[in-house]
């Protein structure tokens, strides 16, 4: 891989669905990658946050994948995909395709530290991954995630560099910033604590009590792939689980569900579920699992004690495991020293601008989730961003 420049016009961090639909549109503007415009990404490799999921994870069976701008010129798409194939093998081999077709030469793997102001640009900061295995990098839990969720994980000593840009992209997405509530017990617990972030096979929970936490595919899918394989299931989520009645979700449904985030992200509030506004389709696999007495959520425990949880009635189900599977917040750690942040808890964000900083875009954040519109955002802010260039 090529040198990091020094100064460009424009930095996207991150090479997800978010990022890689903003370069496209940059590309199409004729900004040239590492003279115009350079991308940064703390992954290994292409697939976003998709590389980071366990080998068992299918395309169809969680949210949909959408297709990249100018997908279509490569011959691909994840409607035709062959779903046979983990989907982390798939998104990681159709957008690594993308990369090298648009000729975007992301750097990876780059760990954007912190973001501050440099004059009229901005100074990006990084530490430069690659001289460092791979291998090992993983194993500390460094590119699924900034941090373990409760065991703090040390970033390795790594080459450090600094560029500056006339305007950012962030398209860091949720991966790297996976939320845990507290509840209490959580620390006697003996058990092993674990985020979606954490998940890697259902063969890990053999013959073992586990609690799965949260009301979204992620729960739904844990659910339907230990079951047969743990010796004690149990459900449970914060809320009643809203089921539709439809094998997908449909348009009304998720626009409601992107006014809720755009909503938010113009009144800088913290960004609600997506899940939660949109419902869950029943497909054939989750409506047999609900007739079968599998997909039957009880309500959030009361408290965890050493060896089990236990709800406020008195009743119990013994835990060897714990799995998490209660979402993601935006990875916005870098940007502190802007201050962008509000004391509503989010970022005030209109048109994928920050409203106190236009030169900063938020690609991907708020409804322009990657799951629910990434690609159409794209082409707004490279718009955006050429007509102040």
């Amino acid at each position: 891989m090529d040198a990091i420049p020094d100064r460009v016009k424009v930095a996207v961090i991150g090479a997800g669905q978010a990022g890689l639909s903003v370069a496209f549109y940059l590309r199409r503007f004729e900004l040239v990658a590492d003279e115009d415009f350079v991308m940064l990404d703390r992954a290994p490799g292409p697939g976003g946050a998709w590389q980071h999921r366990w080998s068992s994870l299918r395309l169809g069976t969680a949210h949909k994948v959408n297709d990249l701008p100018g997908m279509g010129e490569l011959g691909i798409s994840f409607e035709t995909a062959d779903r046979t194939l983990p989907a982390k093998e798939v998104v990681a081999d159709y957008y690594g395709r993308f990369e090298e077709h648009y000729r975007l030469n992301v750097h990876r793997p780059v760990d954007v530290r912190r973001i501050t102001n440099d004059g009229v640009d901005l100074r990006i900061e990084y530490e430069d991954l690659s001289p460092q295995p791979v291998e090992e990098l993983k194993s500390r839990g460094f590119f699924g995630r900034r941090r373990k969720t409760f065991e703090a994980a040390a970033p390795p000593p790594a080459p450090r560099g600094e560029l500056r840009a006339q305007f950012l992209v962030n398209a860091t997405g949720t991966w790297g910033s996976p939320f845990v509530p507290y509840y209490p017990g959580m620390g006697d617990f003996r058990g092993r604590h674990l985020h979606t972030s954490d998940f890697a096979s259902a063969e890990d929970f053999r013959d073992e009590n586990v609690i799965v936490v949260g009301g979204g595919t992620s729960a739904i899918g844990f659910m339907l792939e230990l079951e047969g394989v743990a010796s004690g299931l149990t459900w449970v989520s914060r809320r009643p689980i809203d089921w539709l009645d439809r094998q997908e979700l449909d348009l009304e449904g998720a626009s409601a569900a992107v006014s809720r985030q755009d909503e938010a992200a113009r009144a800088g509030r913290a960004l609600p579920s997506i899940v939660s506004g949109t419902g869950v389709p029943k497909n054939r696999r989750i409506a047999a699992g609900i007739d079968r007495g599998l997909l039957v959520a009880k309500p959030m425990f009361d408290r965890i004690e050493a060896d089990r949880v236990v709800w406020s009635d008195g009743s119990e189900a013994k835990a060897d495991a714990i799995i998490w599977a209660t979402g993601f917040r935006p990875e916005l750690r870098h940007l502190s020293p802007l201050r962008l942040r509000e004391k509503a808890g989010g970022v005030t964000v209109g048109q994928g601008a920050a409203w106190h900083d236009p030169r900063i875009f938020l690609a991907g954040y708020g409804p322009q989730a990657s799951t629910i519109g990434a690609s159409r955002a794209g082409r707004m802010i490279a718009r955006q961003i050429m007509a102040m260039i």
